[in-house]
């Protein structure tokens, strides 16, 4: 194995970044300029129509959202969620609904040999100084306690995904095994009409089968593996069987809004859809209600007792990111829900909320196709690719946890040595191999992919860096370099294949380091790579209660924020496949079980 020092895996630790910088100035300016003012918008919202009043109301319905609703009411408090959107289930229902919550009732069922004590070393290993202890500290106590909640509140069940590693097993703490969840199959017909209004997923499933998000790695190989063909055979088995029972099934994302949801049904907490968030109300200081938009007027809601955010980030404000993020940056890089814009984040900061982490990102490098951008996971760290920057060289390891990659194309991103786009580079026995987004191995692309600029072919590698703008000596001699490690199998330069997360997505197959292939077959194709995101992760600063705080560190009373209105307990890191889910659960939960509390 490699001695190098990867300084990809140590992002999270490191100095601040040029991007954190700009993103602390950009969150103080805005403080400075933008400072809360009485009554925001609606100074006059206690003379708007009365739309009702409930214990909490919660802006939202997304994970944190509805895992917030369902626990009020099952706290014995009245509850109404309202949601800007036309669906429900938000980024949540569009994902894969990997969840990341350690010593939780299903891993440890499953024998997996987690406790309290590595959980704890192992998250302030991942985030660092990025995130107060007691923060970290509620996450790891209540995350179980939730699961189990919302499994005896809802007909949600969950899968350990066996072998999807933490991200950085290798730290004190980490397994290598991992720890992350994913929802088991529902039966979509529980929800009858309310069915047609959930989210849609970001990427279809095949007809006819049922996939788990822990198949996916295994569907890639199909063509060249044994236990792919088995794992697609068996995808399409569970199809047959639910269109035999009638059944309309749901997994991933789908699984998880549609089972809160229904959770909500049987605890009889309304969802308003098309009822976007406008202000918060306030009433001496304290936060007692919102404004929304229903029915196309403005109205008040008042809440008793708190107003629980969970509306989601802002990926798709682009005058946010503009405002608080490193250029290049925009909206069209993203796979977030559509209707995240901030409001919730706007509305908490008029109402005098702090903010932090806003120059951050769940970030994930992807290609922006013509239709909607790629999100890729395996396809970077297949054996056969790799990266490389517009000098034609290599400057990462291909296979590092998502996040990391799309930092270290910021961090070393000049004028003079581009980084963004990067490209991924691969051959035809690539091609041959492996699926590719929802292309078969040996399927040509779409013309549209081509004429849209995101990927290019050509029978040479000469030709190949002149399509995309690269220097030819240079990306031959990244080629020939790679090569040479790939047959070795010990990538001295960026150590791929030294962590046990960077093998989850590879090919078992290859030797003697499966993430690692040369590449020889024409023709090559490149894939134009920029920094993706599946939401953004700043937001209103809150504590381990889940209270969201003023920048001298006081309590907003009333108020509370969950999910990616919140800034990240993970901080700039990232610990595992669900970390940004798992998370937003608690502390929805947390959220809830505090106001129930306040007597």
């Amino acid at each position: 194995m490699s001695t190098h020092a990867d300084p990809v895996r140590r992002t999270s630790l490191s100095a601040p970044s040029r991007r954190r910088v700009i993103g602390a100035a950009g969150a103080g300016l805005a403080l400075a300029g933008g400072l809360p003012y009485p009554g925001g918008p609606y100074a006059d919202a206690a003379d708007l129509p009365l739309l009702g009043t409930y214990d909490v109301v919660v802006i939202g319905s997304g994970a944190a959202g509805m895992t917030a609703a369902l626990t009020a009411a099952k706290q014995g408090l009245t509850c109404v969620v309202v949601e800007k959107a036309a669906t429900f289930g938000g980024s949540a229902a569009r994902s894969g609904a990997g969840i990341w919550i350690p010593n939780n009732s299903v891993i440890l069922a499953a024998g997996v040999p987690d406790t309290p004590a590595k959980a704890a070393t192992y998250l302030a290993a991942v985030v660092g100084d990025d995130v107060p202890v007691d923060r970290q500290k509620a996450f790891l106590d209540h995350g179980p306690a939730m699961l189990s909640f919302v499994m005896a509140n809802s007909p949600l069940r969950f899968r350990w995904m066996e072998g999807y590693s933490d991200y950085y097993p290798e730290l004190p703490g980490g397994l290598a095994q991992g720890r992350s969840i994913e929802p088991d199959q529902l039966d979509g017909n529980i929800l009858g009409a309310e069915l047609a209004r959930l989210n849609p997923s970001y990427m279809t499933v095949p007809a006819g089968m049922v996939v788990f998000s822990a198949d996916y790695k295994w569907l890639v190989l199909s063509a060249v593996s044994a236990k792919g063909l088995a794992v697609a055979t068996e995808c399409l088995a569970r199809g047959t069987k639910a269109a035999l029972l009638g059944q309309k099934p749901l997994t991933m994302g789908q699984s998880l809004a549609a089972g809160l949801r229904a959770g909500l049904l049987r605890a009889g907490v309304p969802v308003w859809l098309n009822t976007p968030l406008t202000d918060l109300h306030r009433e001496n200081g304290a936060v007692t209600g919102a404004v929304v938009t229903k029915d196309g007027a403005p109205g008040l809601l008042r809440a008793r007792r708190g107003v629980i955010v969970g509306s989601g980030g802002f990926e798709h404000n682009a005058a946010m990111r503009e405002r608080y993020q490193e250029q290049p940056i925009g909206t069209q890089w993203t796979v977030g829900a559509k209707e995240n814009t901030g409001d919730g984040i706007r509305a908490g900061e008029r109402a005098g909320a702090a903010l932090e982490l806003m120059d951050d990102a769940w970030w994930g490098p992807a290609i922006p196709l013509p239709d909607q951008p790629y999100f890729c996971l395996a396809e970077r760290t297949l054996p056969g690719g790799l990266l490389v920057n517009a000098a034609g060289a290599r400057f990462v390891n291909e296979a590092a946890p998502y996040s990391d990659v799309v930092h270290t194309m910021y961090d070393r991103d000049t004028p003079n040595a581009p980084h963004i786009p990067a490209w991924l580079i691969v051959d035809q026995n690539y091609r041959n191999r492996y699926l590719f987004k929802d292309v078969a191995p040996t399927f040509v692309f779409p013309d549209a992919w081509y004429e849209s600029g995101a990927v290019h072919k050509a029978w040479t590698l000469d030709a190949l860096a002149a399509s995309i703008g690269v220097p030819a000596a240079a990306l031959r001699a990244t080629v020939d370099r790679f090569n040479s490690l790939a047959r070795s199998g010990d990538d001295t330069d960026f150590g791929r294949g030294d962590s046990a997360y960077d093998h989850y997505y590879t090919d078992p197959s290859v030797r003697p380091n499966s993430c690692l292939a040369p590449l020889w077959s024409a023709p090559y194709y490149a894939f134009r790579i920029v920094p993706g995101d599946l939401g953004t992760k700043g937001g209103l600063l809150t504590d381990g209660r889940a209270r969201v705080l003023s920048p001298n560190g006081s309590v907003i009373p009333g108020l509370y924020a969950a999910g990616n209105a919140s800034a990240a307990v993970m901080g700039r890191s990232y610990a595992g496949a669900g970390s940004t889910i798992g998370p937003a659960m608690t502390f929805g939960y947390i959220a809830a079980r505090d106001i129930a509390a306040r007597r």
